[in-house]
């Protein structure tokens, strides 16, 4: 019998009804002659919850130790909070009560199950506390239970060092446990039940003709969630792709054949754009008078990574200085949510490199098109700029690459430059 990894995320088990649901296609993939591993999220709330006792301990309410990224995930501002081992503590017992309760769901429908926390499955991560990765999992307690007909129920998001101290994954971590658990288990499939139906041409609910994508490839995938799109993680596609791991997503609480993503198939060059992404709210670094010598954008971002702070776009140029020399532009962009951590590092690196003077603009965003034909079919950027000219919408900045074509805009332009691009090529159902 093959196995099949299924993670439910915190809306999908956010009270016992939800999970009774959810349960529904644990016993119809057992029913099928499937060995079953659940993978799940702290119920609703839950982390939310654990954020404000964390923020209240260290220093009361409101004092923002705590951010949110894009995808709602939780992370501790740079410089700021509670020590990161103890935010690990405390986050981890999410998953651990509804890991707990989901085994007892499956139990009083009479299919035996297991709960095991991160430690217990040897889920083994290096010492980055609230942004472990994933170095080694041991599938032997898993396989145990499973030959003893058990469906085993696996806390996400959560890991353990060699030396025994919990972490957490961060950033898709739930996600990224279910298809590091598919590789090593050598799962059929992994399949990750949310609450949207699949991967969409773009985000419905800003462009309300957008489409459910039947089958998207690793690649595409990978830079379409790089890009904005919230359905998947980037790191759990990277494992995905790198172990062979089919990826299936589904809703969780309705019936429909979902999205796959999966290694590249016949025909797939034909796929000029398989979607357009947007992340909504960016701010732009630029570094004007930089000295044009080796080093300088080595210590630009290795200070920035000192730093926590994630850069997204880079643009680098070479200008006359007027005095019979050159200097280096740089320019890229970062969430807005790094933007307050910036202007005492941004002296930090002028002050490194030997001179050179900062400017922090802020509203914009980052309106992409993906697909994997984008490389052989050269009119696709001709397509987009057209429709963003038509729209009478500017471009700041552009950026390329074998599989995407991305632009940033003035973030009040952004939604009307999705749907424009999503129109240009076609994209809408109906």
């Amino acid at each position: 019998m093959g196995i099949v990894v299924q993670k439910f995320g915190g809306s999908s088990v956010a009270d016992v009804e939800r999970m009774r649901r959810c349960s529904r296609w644990v016993m119809r993939a057992v029913d099928a002659g499937h060995r079953v591993v659940v993978v799940v999220s702290a119920m609703g709330k839950a982390t939310d919850r654990l954020v404000e006792l964390a923020e209240e301990a260290w220093s009361g309410p409101g004092t923002m130790a705590f951010e949110r990224g894009e995808g709602g995930e939780v992370r501790v501002k740079p410089g700021s909070g509670p020590p990161r081992r103890e935010v690990d503590m405390l986050l981890s017992t999410g998953e651990q009560v509804s890991i707990a309760a989901m085994s007892i769901v499956l139990e009083a429908q009479g299919q035996p199950a297991i709960s095991f926390t991160g430690r217990q499955i040897g889920m083994t991560t290096d010492a980055s506390h609230t942004r472990a990765r994933i170095e080694s999992i041991d599938a032997g307690a898993i396989r145990k239970q499973l030959d003893a007909g058990r469906v085993v129920v696996v806390a996400g998001f959560q890991g353990v060092t060699p030396e025994g101290e919990i972490t957490t994954l961060g950033r898709g971590g739930s996600d990224t446990t279910a298809v590091a658990l598919a590789a090593a288990l050598g799962a059929e499939a992994c399949e990750i039940y949310t609450d949207v139906d699949g991967v969409y041409t773009a985000d419905p609910r800003i462009v309300p003709n957008a489409r459910r994508i039947d089958w998207i490839s690793y690649e595409a995938m990978l830079e379409m969630a790089a890009l904005g799109a919230k359905v998947m993680h980037p790191r759990a596609v990277q494992f995905g792709a790198r172990y062979g791991v089919p990826i299936l997503v589904l809703h969780s609480q309705q019936e429909g054949p979902g999205t796959l993503i999966s290694e590249r198939i016949e025909g797939m060059e034909k796929i000029e754009v398989a979607g357009v992404a947007i992340k909504a709210d960016l701010g732009r670094v630029t570094l004007t008078g930089l000295p044009n010598k080796p080093g300088v954008a080595a210590a630009i971002f290795a200070m920035l990574a000192d730093h926590q702070i994630l850069v997204d776009d880079i643009i680098q140029t070479v200008v006359p200085n007027g005095e019979g020399g050159s200097a280096v532009t740089v320019s890229f962009t970062v969430e807005h949510s790094d933007l307050a951590d910036l202007p005492p590092v941004m002296d930090k690196v002028l002050e490194a490199v030997g001179g050179g003077k900062s400017t922090i603009d802020v509203g914009f965003s980052k309106v992409s098109a993906v697909g994997v034909g984008i490389r052989s079919h050269a009119a696709v950027a001709a397509v987009m700029f057209r429709a963003l000219a038509d729209a009478g919408i500017n471009i700041a900045n552009i950026t390329t690459s074998e599989i995407k074509v991305c632009t940033i805009v003035e973030k009040a332009d952004g939604e009307r430059a999705l749907r424009a691009i999503h129109d240009a090529f076609g994209l809408g159902g109906g």
